[in-house]
């Protein structure tokens, strides 16, 4: 059964639970999240943002609609960037047949201008599995939390990683515990990369982080 939360603009769930913006209430996501496992507290008060999660980390949705609707969304990310909060900002980002076509430029936007972590979903059932995964991983004797660089190692961070082509859990953990932040994994050389993953795996990781570069806006 959902609860109201108390107003908390950085207030950290329970394990096991979301903090939700009230616009989310009468969703299919928080349907399927509850349907997963995942209770819902609901806030009035998270400003932009759509999801405080129990790893101190938050989610701003953008879905497709607002991508092929104008440049609404920058504004939008760009107040997500600028809040005041402690928590790792992820933004999740719908890239289907409707909005492919803008997707690097989204890409580009959120994670070399912005420096924000990008998740691709497919739309909001990608989206609820995902969340159901980074809650459940977080509400259980977790290995991530056990390191200094639990931040870095978060699930959401190392599945991103992993969305690379060439690069599975191994190599992923292994870059994410070489470079301190996203920023510097996507900046990183050839040279830097292979050391790490080897030379074709370098050669992917560089490809996949500078394409949306190439590609221009």
């Amino acid at each position: 059964m959902e609860t109201k939360a108390p107003v908390l603009l950085n207030a950290v769930p329970p394990y096991g639970h979301v903090i939700a913006s009230e616009r989310w209430r009468n969703s299919s996501l928080i349907q399927s999240l509850k349907g997963g496992g995942v209770k819902t507290l609901f806030e009035n008060e998270l400003g932009v943002v759509d999801f405080h999660l129990p790893n101190k980390s938050c989610i701003l949705y953008v879905s497709e609609c607002d991508i092929v609707a104008g440049n609404g969304h920058k504004r939008k990310l760009v107040r997500y960037r600028n809040a005041s909060s402690s928590f790792q900002k992820l933004v999740l980002v719908e890239n289907t047949r409707l909005s492919e076509q803008y997707f690097s430029a989204v890409q580009k936007f959120v994670v070399f201008d912005l420096g924000l972590t990008l998740l691709p979903v497919s739309g909001l059932t990608e989206a609820s599995q995902l969340i159901t995964q980074i809650v459940h991983r977080d509400s259980r004797d977790n290995p991530f939390r056990r390191t200094s660089s639990s931040r870095l190692l978060d699930p959401a961070v190392l599945a991103l990683v992993q969305q690379v082509p060439g690069v599975g859990r191994v190599k992923a953990l292994a870059l994410l515990q070489h470079f301190s932040s996203i920023q510097q994994l996507c900046n990183a050389a050839p040279a830097e990369l292979e050391s790490i993953v080897g030379q074709a795996a370098a050669q992917q990781i560089h490809s996949f982080f500078h394409r949306p570069t190439a590609a221009g806006t």
